[in-house]
């Protein structure tokens, strides 16, 4: 059959059921899809769009559950966690030299020198420094001995029952005697800052 296309010639929309068959079937198409496409954007699309939040908030949902589930399934070990987390924290606290032991600090520091078989140059401390929740306490150290004694030195410093740390070593030969040794380190202590805001509660 062939395809006239002069019946589409000066047809009118007032004149529609008077139009060739051809031309009220393209109509009739160009209308369906006019409708589907309005039809899609004017409701289908909001719904999509809602389906797929439905979606993403059940998924977020679902994560929220198996999380407190989860957490819910083995809370009696969280809370021995907890307890033992506390625990570990007060005792690295008492690990820290209050207000009160700092200067005993010195003593202890000259007692294992001195036992090591060193002679002390200088044994001072130097200015706080303030950290987040902490007060660092440096001490400058210097002695003098043989090198088989800074060993025993450091060795027992580290096995104070207060957390003591040592840094910026510097070893030289002294100038009295090519077989004597000068060291120079730096020691660090420290202090909770909780201990320092009671202190000034006590003080106002």
């Amino acid at each position: 059959m062939k395809f006239d296309a002069s019946q589409f010639n000066d047809l009118e929309l007032d004149n529609i059921g008077q139009w060739p068959a051809a031309a009220k079937l393209v109509l009739a198409i160009f209308l369906a899809v006019a409708v589907l496409f309005l039809g899609y954007f004017g409701l289908i699309k909001d719904k999509m769009a809602s389906l797929d939040r439905a979606f993403q908030e059940e998924i977020t949902l679902k994560d929220s559950y198996k999380t407190k589930y989860h957490i819910a399934a083995n809370l009696d070990l969280f809370r021995a966690q907890m307890v033992e987390a506390e625990d570990t924290f007060a005792n690295q606290l008492r690990s820290l030299p209050n207000s009160h032991e700092t200067p005993g600090l010195l003593d202890d520091i000259t007692f294992i020198g001195t036992t090591s078989g060193l002679d002390f140059v200088k044994l001072e401390w130097q200015p706080e420094i303030s950290k987040e929740i902490y007060i660092e306490l440096p001490i400058d150290i210097e002695v003098i001995g043989p090198y088989h004694s800074f060993g025993q030195f450091v060795s027992k410093i580290a096995g104070l029952p207060r957390i003591v740390t040592l840094h910026d070593f510097k070893i030289n030969i002294a100038e009295s005697d090519n077989e004597t040794l000068n060291l120079k380190l730096q020691a660090k202590t420290y202090r909770y800052q909780e201990e320092v805001s009671k202190q000034g509660e006590v003080a106002q």
